[in-house]
């Protein structure tokens, strides 16, 4: 008994309460991790496409230095949110058709077990890939940053996160792999071309400086920027990685609840 008189709350008790079972979502990543790594061109597309683009905008603007040094930093904010897209919705549709998700929800398991081990699983690998892009793009390619470049690593992350929650509520809509890739110029394109690369979004008409105010890629664009022209961390690169890490909660709610019993 606790000094109020209340029967005192164990840790068994506080995981019953939680909304999602650690073990069940732990067990999940475990399995989606596996079947990635049996999957060689999954993993390569994962690990390895955001670090050839970064070469590939390095020879691309070899006699531009300062264009690349511009560039560089920003799409940090977007290569990983289509990379992880792509892979997060073909994996997932893909145990959707096979019926590995609907033989999952016949055992008591909860919808946000399944939606939380995809994301732990993919997080861990969106990790790997910042990590990998930004020691790639700040060593051997030379991209001059003046703030940290673990602040870098933070947007890749969040893009990648954000691919991940848009792959997971668009195979909800898909009936095949194919549709799925079909989402991508409806869903992400045009986040990449308002996103504030190509022309700052304050010299936009006014229609499409207000649609990007509402698509987080814009946020992802704008933060990476701040990390490479400010020396610390601002107000501003917290506020927009917040806001990305935001949409990414409320797009993996609805994805739990395209899953039906």
């Amino acid at each position: 008994m606790s000094a109020a008189g209340q029967p005192a709350v164990g840790a068994a008790g506080l995981v019953a309460r939680l909304p999602f079972s650690p073990t069940i979502t732990g067990a999940t990543a475990v399995r989606v991790l596996q079947q990635i790594s049996r999957d060689k061109g999954s993993t390569a597309l994962l690990l390895g496409i955001p670090c050839m683009l970064m070469v590939l905008l390095k020879l691309m603007f070899h006699d531009a230095e300062a264009t690349f040094e511009r560039v560089g930093p920003q799409v940090f904010g977007i290569f990983p949110v289509i990379v992880m897209y792509l892979v997060a919705s073909v994996s997932t549709l893909r145990e959707r058709t096979t019926g590995t998700a609907e033989r999952l929800l016949t055992m008591p398991v909860r919808r946000l077990d399944i939606v939380l081990g995809y994301s732990v699983a993919f997080a861990f690998l969106a990790l790997l890939q910042a990590v990998l892009s930004t020691l790639l793009s700040v060593g051997p390619l030379g991209l001059d940053i003046k703030g940290p470049a673990y602040l870098l690593m933070v947007i890749a992350m969040l893009g990648a996160l954000l691919g991940l929650a848009l792959g997971l509520l668009v195979s909800a809509f898909a009936r095949n792999e194919f549709q799925a890739v079909q989402f991508l110029p409806a869903g992400v394109l045009p986040q990449f071309l308002v996103c504030g690369l190509f022309v700052p979004r304050e010299e936009m008409h006014g229609v499409l400086s207000g649609a990007a105010k509402v698509m987080p890629m814009t946020y992802a664009v704008r933060a990476a920027g701040e990390a490479a022209t400010h020396t610390g961390v601002t107000g501003l690169f917290v506020r927009d990685a917040l806001l990305i890490l935001g949409c990414v909660v409320l797009v993996l709610v609805a994805s739990a609840a395209t899953l039906k019993r």
